[in-house]
């Protein structure tokens, strides 16, 4: 109905039970709920179920699968209406019938609303970001004032501090990676949800307008993750940096490419003119071992409009000083004396570029 390609099937078994999916050759991966992969396409199929609340956060939940659990009741559970429609299939995988769809969800898509399919919303916080990224995602909707009322109240109660770090950045990413990141950022500062899942910086207005803008750049112009992060991560202080991507468990290689753009940044134009700071720029982020990585840094601000051609030369001219060549012309190739005449070589290299 949007015009977006699927990315993937759910299917949902109505009136059958763990043995006879069992007995059909399908084999069973759900640890927490009854979900099989099709013995031939490996495709998932979740049985039927209800669920109750029986603890915190998004794993706290008991699940109930019996052949008498109806698609209807299978479809209260989701999160929001325009998730809960379902189609049948036939013995060939085949779409047969209408769209069922009892809460609604095919009005909504026409009147481009975003509203939770019942009260059981508020019983996992992890749908407060999913609700985020669909708003970058989907960027002519609207949250429907009763959803945003129940997500008010979920923050105002504290449910967002059952929150686990990996889920978050799961659909925070993913939320960078729409075509209209910014909204989530405003939905999230709109609903107090920021003060849990933003910077502490990124409450300062000026600052939250321009991540704002960076975001929306990349996305605009189609950059990965790394990028769309690092602009995200790009407005405030390198600890609070440090202790954002550190609190959410960003992988590794995301907060290096972060830390270096934000420093950058910082640094430029002025700091890092003289080719003594230059090549101490060029020591703390590692460009030795790691020059694409710096390269894809320059390339990142580029696009928001500082000139880096001149770091590039640099970066290259430094890096095309052959370390092998000298330490060869080192007597008894002492490693200290190596270093420093190395060092002296890429030093002479980036004054040439000046």
């Amino acid at each position: 109905m949007l015009g977006i390609p699927a990315q993937d099937k759910d299917y949902v078994v109505v009136g059958s039970s763990p043995e006879e999916m069992l007995a059909k050759g399908f084999q069973p991966i759900g640890q927490d709920f009854p979900v099989f992969l099709h013995p031939q396409t490996k495709e998932e199929y979740a049985l039927a179920r209800t669920e109750r609340k029986s603890g915190q956060g998004y794993k706290g939940f008991t699940f109930f699968a019996h052949p008498e659990v109806t698609l209807d009741q299978d479809l209260f559970r989701r999160d929001f209406t325009i998730n809960a429609m379902a189609q049948e299939i036939n013995l060939e995988g085949q779409i047969v019938g209408p769209i069922i769809d009892p809460y609604g969800g095919q009005q909504d898509i026409v009147n481009k609303t975003l509203k939770h399919v019942s009260p059981a919303f508020q019983e996992d916080p992890l749908r407060i970001l999913r609700l985020a990224r669909f708003m970058a995602k989907l960027g002519d909707f609207h949250i429907d004032l009763s959803t945003l009322r129940l997500v008010k109240q979920m923050v105002s109660d504290g449910e967002l501090k059952y929150l686990v770090a990996e889920r978050v950045w799961q659909e925070f990413s993913k939320g960078l990676s729409e075509k209209q990141p910014s909204r989530m950022l405003e939905f999230l500062r709109e609903t107090n949800a920021s003060d849990t899942i933003l910077p502490i910086g990124l409450s300062q207005l000026e600052i939250f307008k321009k991540t704002q803008q960076l975001i929306d750049l990349g996305a605009h112009h189609g950059q990965d993750i790394s990028i769309q992060l690092a602009y995200f991560l790009s407005q405030i202080g390198v600890a609070e940096l440090d202790q954002w991507v550190q609190q959410w468990k960003i992988p590794n290689e995301l907060q290096q490419f972060s830390k270096i753009l934000n420093r950058f940044l910082k640094s430029h134009p002025q700091a890092l003119e003289e080719a003594k700071l230059t090549l101490q720029f060029f020591d703390q982020v590692d460009a030795w071992r790691k020059p694409a990585r710096l390269e894809k840094v320059m390339q990142a601000c580029q696009l928001l409009g500082i000139d880096t051609s001149s770091w590039l030369k640099r970066l290259q001219a430094a890096i095309s000083v052959d370390s092998g060549a000298i330490a060869k012309t080192i007597p008894n190739q002492e490693g200290t004396k190596i270093q420093a005449a190395v060092a002296n070589a890429r030093l002479q290299a980036i004054v040439a570029c000046l």
